[in-house]
């Protein structure tokens, strides 16, 4: 089986990147997700290599060539090759000689086998050569992914305890590419949830986010929580709210709106705005991200003009309500607050000063009255309008 090399013709700065690396004489290989996408006709973003040559021979070659070379992981033989403004991540073949988990200790090496053994998955595990197109795969993964199939190679546990992000791995692979979880795979993720713990709580989110933006993760998540995956991590997470999720899930369908794994995990979780907020924090969300779930950890109605909660509490986390909520306005708002900007109150305080307002404590206040009959005017832009709004909150001629 092969690739039509077509593919990757006309990726930026490629070519100029292989006559660098000399794939004629076998040196170097495509690898990975691109490799299993571009075999389900999938759309391919990132293009990954595997080579041979040790990293001071990867940087001799491309400092030759004039392409800028970045030493993004020299311990682990990966460096970052970057031309034609585009990156090309290029990693030398390895061995393990200890895992610790999470973090191996590695030995460069000239033999494809043992770097593909090394790997996660046998879909994951496919080089083809960059001139002829042609698939070199070690362990059937060629067959697996016909068979529409995730398989750890080895032996499971190993495979776990040598890299516990293996396991969130496995189940966000397999809501991607498999219609049934893999027994064996799913047996060894079972007995080594625990192991989860030992990962930082960063790696956690991606994975689980992840997952979660698929186009069809319930049966994924249910199959996680029926087997207390997510419990060590996770216990807040209960099957009872997999229909929160199907909900949300058909609401997004309905609007039109592309899956969101911060507003599925908001789904998952009790309405418990406190609850949500040590959560953000325990997966060390971003204080936006932390923000957006504390607001959809409500599901309080949507007032009648949307534009005023998304005035308060932002757009994506007004779209969040509306959809958690099933609101049947989410399909006509979903546009408006994509491309929602914030207005600004025409006035300042300043301005409620020169109406006679004494400065001090007293400004703030009234102008948060005039913000809000601005507000419920419907954010008027017209500043003479405003003013008067003003000398009225102010009693003022």
């Amino acid at each position: 089986m092969q690739i039509d090399p077509a593919n990757w013709h006309d990726r930026p700065g490629f070519s100029k990147l292989l006559d660098a690396l000399q794939p004629d004489s076998g040196t170097t290989r495509i690898v990975g997700g691109a490799v299993r996408d571009w075999l389900l006709k999938l759309p391919v973003s990132d293009i990954d290599l595997a080579t041979s040559l040790t990293p001071p021979q990867v940087m001799a070659a491309l400092n030759t060539a004039g392409i800028r070379v970045v030493p993004t992981g020299l311990a682990h033989g990966t460096v970052t090759a970057v031309t034609g403004n585009t990156p090309y991540e290029i990693t030398t073949l390895r061995r393990d000689i200890a895992t610790y988990g999470r973090h191996a200790e590695v030995a460069f090496t000239d033999d494809w086998a043992e770097d593909a053994a090394r790997r996660d998955f046998t879909i994951n595990a496919l080089y083809a050569d960059p001139r002829s197109g042609a698939i070199i795969d070690f362990f059937t993964g060629i067959d697996d992914l016909a068979a529409r199939r995730v398989r750890f190679i080895g032996e499971p546990v190993e495979r776990i305890a040598e890299d516990h992000l293996r396991i969130l791995r496995f189940f966000r692979f397999s809501a991607r590419f498999a219609p049934e979880l893999d027994a064996a795979g799913l047996a060894a993720c079972t007995a080594r949830a625990n192991d989860l713990m030992a990962l930082s709580r960063e790696r956690i989110r991606d994975e689980l986010l992840k997952l979660l933006a698929l186009p069809a993760p319930v049966p994924t998540i249910a199959a996680m929580l029926q087997h207390a995956i997510l419990k060590p991590v996770l216990p807040e997470v209960d099957a009872v709210r997999i229909s929160s999720l199907e909900a949300l899930i058909l609401a997004e369908a309905k609007a039109g709106v592309e899956g969101d794994g911060l507003r599925r995990l908001a789904a998952l979780l009790p309405e418990d705005l406190a609850l949500a907020g040590e959560i953000s924090g325990r997966l060390k969300m971003s204080n936006a991200e932390k923000t957006r779930l504390i607001h959809a950890s409500t599901r309080a109605p949507v007032p009648k003009d949307p534009h005023a909660l998304a005035y308060a509490i932002g757009p994506d986390a007004t779209l969040d309500r509306l959809l958690l909520t099933a609101d049947p306005r989410a399909t006509h708002w979903a546009g408006p607050l994509r491309s929602y900007a914030r207005p600004r109150l025409p006035i300042s305080g300043k301005d409620l000063i020169a109406m006679g307002l004494a400065p001090g404590p007293a400004v703030s206040r009234r102008l948060v009255e005039v913000e809000q009959r601005w507000i419920a005017a419907g954010f008027p832009t017209d500043r003479n309008r405003v003013m008067v709004m003003a000398r009225d909150v102010l009693g003022v001629a």
